[in-house]
């Protein structure tokens, strides 16, 4: 009975909250009003990942109380069915992170006095028995990675053995008893004035990239611990912030990362040639100047983006020449505010069926079908986006799509009550919203193939 009290919820909250979408539809969503969110970010939700076995899937999500694991397979049936509390509970906790190696999930947090935990997901649905629950090894961390093939975990910040970490490696060659290899601060000498604190990496076949806060980013050949060296750096280039978080194309030619800095955009360099970096392009939702960019996984030949305020964004990369949106979906009703960190944290595009895993700090998982975004062309994902300015506003609204005309629009508030109505008479309209009040809007319509839009609009006096 509880399962369906919840789907129940899950389809009126969908009605309600109707969002700004291309190409991308919502299965399955998922949030409560009955945990606490941080001290910090305003967030009860954090980090997303996924799992399959047997020809289930699931979807795993982090709060400030836990880990949620939540079967998938069935997207309109989709429920919780394990939920591992955390070491640490309540408003001081931002951060938790996820990644699985041989069917066990390793969870770590980065605040408070908080642990390394190993959950066995051999027993999905029906359970999922914590193995290991220590703080010996790992405290804290802010970010976790995983070599599979060589069985190795590396750790980003936090407090490893006691004391402070930049970056350290551990094995795992068995799987529930992992053990310190590596504390680059204490065992590197050139490490700290060099590469410092690493805050996220990607690593294959022992080849780490490094995202370095502000120094950039270095890519680091970890194959032999006793000689450790930098085969390659990114120190100076567009648009440079706080280096958060990068991903790389199955190709190993292509490196997409993300400055976690308001107003700077993803940067695409070709690797090819550690020694010559070269930038391909810049791209972002471009949806307000204070957009900021999070998180970033490659599937093939699309890059999938948690955007923050902005929601999910998928780019299609098939021609790094003519990078485009194809895809995107605002998962927040939060409008930008520069300084502020809210909206979509984690993105996972990597379940076998396709589907797509979001996790937005405020309003929970959400689970997407993205098949029209991964086969839409060029000439079909530009002639579809609707361009809104500004956006907040506070007398007019411009709206732009060559493809609108004689098309009926309706403005609906967050209940979905109609507030205005009217006809787009060719591509380019203005809407008076100086009689609305402030808030949270939705600006529906269509083009005259019937595709559908649904733009937010924030209304501010």
């Amino acid at each position: 009975m509880k399962k369906i009290k919840t789907i129940v919820f899950i389809f009126l909250f969908a009605s309600l909250h109707a969002q700004d979408s291309l190409n991308v539809s919502v299965l399955f969503h998922w949030s409560v009003d009955t945990m606490p969110s941080s001290y910090y970010h305003d967030n009860t939700y954090n980090e997303i990942w996924g799992y399959a076995k047997n020809g289930r899937e699931y979807a795993i999500i982090g709060s400030t109380m836990g880990t949620h694991i939540f079967d998938i397979t069935n997207p309109s049936t989709a429920y919780q069915a394990v939920f591992i509390p955390g070491r640490v509970q309540g408003n001081q906790i931002v951060h938790r992170d996820f990644h699985d190696y041989q069917d066990y999930l390793y969870i770590v947090a980065d605040e408070g006095s908080s642990s390394l935990q190993i959950a066995d997901l051999r027993y999905l649905p029906d359970s999922a028995p914590v193995v290991y629950d220590s703080d010996t090894l790992i405290m804290r961390s802010h970010n976790i990675f995983i070599d599979s093939a060589n069985a190795r975990l590396y750790t980003c910040g936090g407090i490893v053995r006691g004391s402070g970490n930049q970056f350290s490696v551990i094995s795992l060659q068995n799987p529930t008893a992992p053990y310190l290899l590596q504390n680059c601060y204490i065992d590197i000498p050139w490490w700290i004035n060099t590469i410092g604190y690493v805050h996220d990496t990607y690593v294959k076949n022992n080849i780490a990239f490094l995202n370095a806060e502000t120094r950039g980013f270095f890519i680091v050949d970890f194959s032999d611990l006793n000689n450790v060296q930098i085969i390659g750096s990114y120190t100076n280039y567009v648009q440079q912030g706080y280096n958060h978080s990068g991903w790389l194309h199955e190709s190993d030619t292509i490196y997409a990362f993300a400055d976690e800095t308001h107003g700077t955009d993803i940067k695409v360099v070709n690797v090819a040639d550690y020694q010559n970096i070269e930038l391909i392009d810049t791209i972002g939702s471009n949806v307000d100047p204070n957009s900021i960019v999070h998180n970033l996984i490659f599937r093939g030949d699309f890059l999938f983006v948690s955007h923050y305020f902005d929601g999910l964004y998928i780019f299609n990369m098939e021609n790094p020449d003519n990078i485009f949106i194809s895809g995107y979906y605002d998962t927040s009703t939060r409008p930008h505010q520069n300084g502020k960190y809210e909206g979509a944290w984690g993105v996972y595009p990597l379940l076998p069926s396709g589907r797509v895993l979001v996790s937005d700090m405020q309003t929970g998982l959400w689970v997407f079908d993205v098949s029209n975004a991964v086969t839409s062309t060029t000439q079909q994902a530009v002639s579809k986006e609707l361009i809104v300015f500004p956006n907040p506003a506070s007398n007019f609204i411009h709206v732009s799509n060559p493809e609108i005309k004689n098309q009926p629009y309706t403005l609906i508030d967050i209940q979905g009550k109609k507030i205005k109505s009217g006809i787009f008479a060719n591509g380019y309209n203005v809407i008076d919203v100086s009689g609305i009040p402030s808030g949270v809007y939705f600006l529906k319509t269509s083009n005259q193939s019937g595709v559908h839009f649904i733009k937010k609009i924030i209304i501010s006096k």
